[in-house]
Formats: structure tokens, sequence, C-alpha cells
């Protein structure tokens, strides 16, 4: 019988052990923390966005990295698979916009319990409160790891394979402070450079301020970089949120997923994307026909909410107090361009602190994509947020973890 360690007691960590220990391991979680899961329960707002019910070819268009990396995983453990498996267990599930899963409870807590009284049912040793300091090899082999509990002497402990699920740097507060990338670098491995993903965006525009809490649905984005002016780099619809430092919300936290590190962007709003600018124009001119007397400032209820009126008649350089019957055509037309592409300047993201996952990691070149064991040292696996793979939001970045940490956790005891 092998023994296995598993570095990390989150997603992708319990479902290696699990799958591990069903194929015949002798497994032992090493955690940090004092309980499992703790990314998972703020995830979906702590609801827990399980995974993303698309069809499984379909899924692939959501990963923004290395996307052919994950095909043997995804394939051998898809989000049927993840549903099947939480189902049987007792959790219902439900599927939401955009094929969202969700547990019915709408309780991150119940994910998490489900997948743990299995990981404890299946046999496996769950040490909580205890400090990975090193994975050593020998003769290109994992051999021991080094761990330390409280104030406890190091230990070292002998084992034969190792799985990373250390997760990345996001959320520093849940326990995800890199420690992953310590360990693969001092085997040898390469580190994608990590950045924060899924994360809100920091922007140029003072006027941001002004509209600090204001949310506006069904919205559209588009998204350039300097150095792709011709093509978006990103084109989407839904929810957006002003902060005090700039933009966020669900369309934002994707767009996050597109956008380079010390590149300046340029955003696009269009707040009417469900009208062409000539239907627009024909739906702004009525209005002002309707009001011909009234000034400027006070016929703009009907398109905006109140808060985000006197930054469009700023933006726009009409007089607030303009009689709408001296407005030009001029004046209308960028009037009506400016709704359908409200400028906004990207100056960078957020930190870590807000950011829901970690671009880069562990390189994808030095991982056998077949059974997530390092290239460079048998008997040393990786799986979830550790990797050098990200998707967008909806449940895909959870089922990277599923499919990776089971894939790890069945090659493990090979």
């Amino acid at each position: 019988m092998k023994k296995i360690a598993v570095i990390g007691c989150g997603a992708a960590g319990m479902m290696a052990a699990l799958t591990a220990a069903e194929s015949g391991g002798s497994v032992t979680i090493f955690e940090k923390n004092e309980k499992p899961g703790k990314k998972i329960y703020i995830t979906g707002k702590g609801r827990c966005n399980v995974t993303n019910a698309c069809q499984v070819e379909d899924y692939f268009g959501f990963v923004k990295r290395n996307p052919r990396f994950l095909y043997s995983a995804v394939y051998s453990y898809d989000n049927s698979a993840v549903m099947d498996f939480f189902e049987s267990h007792g959790c219902k599930l439900k599927v939401e916009r955009g094929d969202r899963v969700f547990p019915v409870s709408d309780h991150s807590s119940d994910i998490i319990n489900t997948l743990y009284r299995a990981v404890v049912k299946a046999g496996v040793d769950v040490q909580f409160g205890t400090t990975v300091n090193s994975v050593e090899s020998m003769q290109g082999a994992v051999s021991a790891i080094t761990y330390s509990k409280g104030d406890d002497p190091i230990t070292r402990e002998e084992f034969d394979s190792v799985i990373v699920c250390t997760g990345g740097m996001s959320y520093p507060s849940t326990g995800s402070t890199g420690d992953g990338y310590k360990f693969a670098r001092d085997l040898g491995h390469t580190i994608v450079q990590p950045q924060p993903s899924l994360v809100p965006f920091e922007t140029q525009e003072e006027w941001c301020k002004d509209l600090q809490g204001l949310s506006l649905r069904n919205v559209g984005l588009k998204m350039f970089l300097e150095s792709k002016k011709s093509k978006p780099v990103y084109e989407g619809f839904g929810e957006m949120l002003f902060t005090h430092f700039g933009i966020s919300g669900p369309l934002v936290l994707t767009a996050s997923c597109h956008y380079e590190k010390e590149k300046s962007a340029k955003i696009f709003i269009d707040l009417k994307p469900a009208l062409s600018e000539e239907q627009l124009d024909k739906r702004v001119l009525r209005d002002f026909e309707e009001g011909l007397n009234k000034s400027f400032k006070n016929i703009l209820g009907g398109l905006f909410p109140s808060k985000l009126i006197p930054v469009m008649i700023k933006l726009s350089g009409i007089d607030p107090e303009k009689k709408v019957n001296a407005i030009t055509k001029e004046e209308r037309i960028a009037f009506v361009k400016l709704i359908k592409n409200l400028p906004l300047t990207v100056t960078g993201t957020r930190s870590f602190n807000e950011a829901i996952i970690t671009r880069g990691g562990v390189s994808v070149k030095e991982i056998n994509p077949s059974t997530m064991e390092s290239k460079l040292v048998k008997g040393l696996f990786f799986a979830g947020e550790v990797i050098d793979v990200d998707t967008e939001t909806g449940g895909f970045n959870l089922q990277v973890a599923w499919s990776t940490g089971h894939l790890a956790g069945e090659q493990s005891t090979c």
C-alpha cells in the first residue's frame, strides 16, 4: 500500500485524498488551518458555485490559460461526475442562470461537510493546524516531507507520493499564501509569475468615486489593451458595480481574466446594449421632444439612475441648465455615443486580498497532463489553483480543482 501525503485540505486536496484512499492508498492530509475548505466557504458569496452544468466540450472555452492541459483531467472527471458525487452523498444541487450549480441550501458549508465526511469515511488521516515546511526528494523521486504542529519540533516523515494542493495566493487569509510555489521551486519547477485574477479594476477616472455603491445590471463591456487597440480582448454583458477605487462586479471580474498586468487598458461601458445607436438616438430624441422647454438635467430620469445623471451630464459637456430645444443635433449624437461607450481607463487591479483566484503558478510544461505528476520529480503531483490554469467565473475554477484533484489522487497510487 502506497503512503501518500496531500498538502492542503481545500477542494483539490480533499478530492485528491478521497480518490487516493478509495484507490487503495494510505493517505494523510496536512492542513495549516484548523478546519477544512476555508476558501470553499467564501466562494459564490458563501453559496459555493460548485461547478458549471455546461456541455463538457464547451467548458474549455471558459479556461483562459492552458485549456488543452486540462483535457485529460476534465474528461476523466467532468461536471456530471461532480454533481453525481454530491447528490449521491446527500447534498442536493440546483442549476441557476448561466448553468451555475449551487447547493439547494445555498450554504457552502454543506459542500464542505459532504466532502469532508466522505474523506473521513474513506480512512484519510487529517492533520489540522499542521504546517508543511518542505518536500524532499532523492534520486529524482519524492522521499519525505517535514512538518510542524504548533510549538512542536519539526517532524520528518517518508512518503511514496506527495500531492501539492495548496492553492495560489488569492484571499491569503484563507491560508493561500503561495506555499506550493516554494515547494515546487525548491524541487526545480518553474513558477509562472502569480497575478491576481477575477479581481476588481482600479481606474483613473475620479468620477467613479461619485458613483460608489451604484450597481448597473444588463450593461455591455468591451476592454481593449494598448497593445491590441483594434480588437477588444474581452466583450461581455452583465452586472457591474462602481467603487471608491474603480469598478467591480461579475462582469468586471470576468474581464480581469483578460487583463495583462502593467499594460494600460481601456474599457467602454454600453449603458443601453439592447438598443443600437440609431434606436437609442430615436429614444433620446423622443425624450427631448417631450420636454422641449425643460433643462437638460431634468429630462434624463428615464435614461439613468439618479446617481448617474450628474456624471453623464458632466461627461457630455452639455450645460445642465441648457434648454433641450437648444441642444444641437451634434451634441445629441455625441451624447448617444457616450451612453453606448462610457470610457474608463484601467490603471491596475486590486491585490491578492480581493482576488478570487490566482493567475500563474507551476508551469504546465513540467506536469504530465494525463496524471498530474511532475515531469521532474517522480511521485510529486499537483492539483488545483497551484497550477498555471485559470478560468472565468461561473464554477469553472472549482471544476479545475475537482478534476485535477481526482486525477492526481487516482494516479498517485499507481
